[in-house]
């Protein structure tokens, strides 16, 4: 019995059939305790009955029961390693043979008129711990009907010689209604404090990591202050002498084209740094109410170019209600609107022809997708993109050497996941199905996000 519980491997090698790398919240070591203290409190309690108050037990078959746990406790300390974790299933099976051997006891020593019934409360209680709650129902109804069993099924309750001791049918099933109860409130009070806990710790890690991620947005904003303190001067000597250049050249010069766009690159980054730079309390003319395409062109503005082509979209989503037909407005937020320009970059670096930009909201929300015909994204860092210094841009060879400047810190994701999910925004990556290849990018805002919905 105790083989076919266990499905014991034939090899030792063989023993993680037990294991369940994803439901593994019981040890094998906490169960095996609980039953020894279980034995011994019953072999305890045995010993007083017949030795002690000299009442008549059916002590062979007693001990043979008691016995059979013991062998089972024996079995499995030596079979299985001490730290080892139960499957839910297995755990289930040995709650189960509990409750079974409690019960065969409790048979033997009166039924439902012995008053250690109550203890049918443990194995169920166990079981609303540890395991998920159909196991926990399923452990329950065992031992209900078990205990339904023992309510009209029993040897005697052990009582003085002579005497033979008979509660009424009506008290049973007082009895029997305590532990019905009783089992269901312990039950699902600790099913419930467990359930509690494991969300409680769940939300204390979601919140580490958004906190980390704060910390690393925030040493990045001290280093792009300081970035925009150094560069200050370098820029400002760049675009003095690419001025000098173009008096020095002639206007059909062919050079004078490279020392204009070099200029032009310049003095972006000098827009740039002076946005970094713009105090918060400032009054920005850019935080208003806009329109969604209106917020896509602006983003995507600085990325328009002849080699790839980006398809902007914006509409309601399709079966939306007519309340969603009208233009949806939202806030005008800087960090928005770099975020999706970031995205947005990406996809044309690595987009063979056409970036496609889709805008679709109703009642329910604001969804943005950015899709390109690339590459994709690699499988084995799809989990990584968004962490800082994990980039999917590979190094360019130049004069067959590998140059790492050209691979990027991979930072710009990250500030820009973080930029959207700061504004209420939830991102998600994939790559596309059906036969194409591509990268999507999906950002998604709740209907608080849009503002005249």
């Amino acid at each position: 019995m105790i083989v076919n519980l266990l499905d014991r491997p034939k090899k030792r090698k063989n023993q993680r059939v037990l294991a369940d790398p994803v439901n593994n919240r019981l040890r094998l070591q906490t169960i095996i305790r609980l039953r020894w203290i279980a034995v011994l409190g019953q072999f305890a309690a045995l010993s007083f009955v017949a030795f002690g108050l000299g009442f008549y037990v059916p002590i062979g078959a007693c001990l043979t029961v008691i016995a059979l746990s013991a062998w089972l406790n024996v079995f499995l300390a030596v079979w299985y390693p001490t730290r080892h974790r139960l499957s839910i299933r297995y755990a289930t099976a040995l709650l189960a043979y509990d409750i079974l051997q409690l019960a065969a006891l409790l048979f033997l020593t009166g039924g439902m008129d012995n008053p250690f019934t109550m203890l049918m409360v443990a194995p169920v209680t166990v079981s609303a711990a540890t395991l998920p709650l159909r196991n926990t129902i399923a452990l329950g109804i065992m031992a209900l009907l078990s205990a339904a069993f023992l309510v009209v099924a029993h040897e005697p309750l052990p009582w003085y010689p002579g005497i033979e001791l008979e509660l009424p049918l009506i008290y049973k099933l007082g009895s029997f209604a305590a532990l019905c109860v009783s089992t269901t409130f312990i039950a699902f009070y600790a099913w419930r404090l467990t359930k509690e806990g494991r969300q409680m710790s769940a939300a204390l890690t979601a919140t580490d990591i958004v906190l980390a991620r704060e910390q690393k947005l925030h040493a990045l904003d001290g280093l792009a202050a300081a970035a925009a303190h150094e560069l200050g001067t370098p820029l400002s000597t760049i675009v003095l002498v690419t001025k000098e250049l173009e008096r020095s050249f002639k206007p059909d010069d062919p050079m004078i084209e490279d020392i204009a766009l070099l200029k032009q690159q310049a003095l972006r980054c000098r827009e740039i740094l002076q946005k970094l730079t713009r105090h918060p309390g400032e009054e920005d003319p850019m935080y208003a109410r806009v329109g969604v395409r209106v917020m896509l062109e602006e983003a995507a503005e600085p990325y328009f170019s002849d080699a790839i082509a980006i398809n902007l979209q914006a509409g309601p989503a399709d079966g939306s209600t007519p309340l969603s037909h009208r233009l949806a407005e939202i806030e005008r937020r800087p960090g928005v609107i770099y975020g999706l320009g970031n995205i947005i970059e990406n996809a044309t670096e690595f987009a063979k022809s056409k970036v496609d930009v889709t805008a679709k909201w109703s009642n329910s929300g604001l969804i943005v997708t950015i899709a390109d015909d690339g590459p994709g994204f690699r499988a084995e860092i799809m989990d990584s993109i968004g962490e800082p210094y994990v980039t999917t841009r590979p190094a360019e060879m130049s004069d067959g050497l590998l140059d790492e400047d050209s691979t990027g810190l991979g930072l710009g994701f990250f500030i820009a996941k973080t930029l959207l999910e700061r504004s209420g925004a939830t991102v998600s990556l994939a790559n596309r199905s059906g036969g194409e290849t591509g990268a999507v990018v999906t950002v998604s805002w709740p209907r608080s996000f849009i503002l005249n919905q």
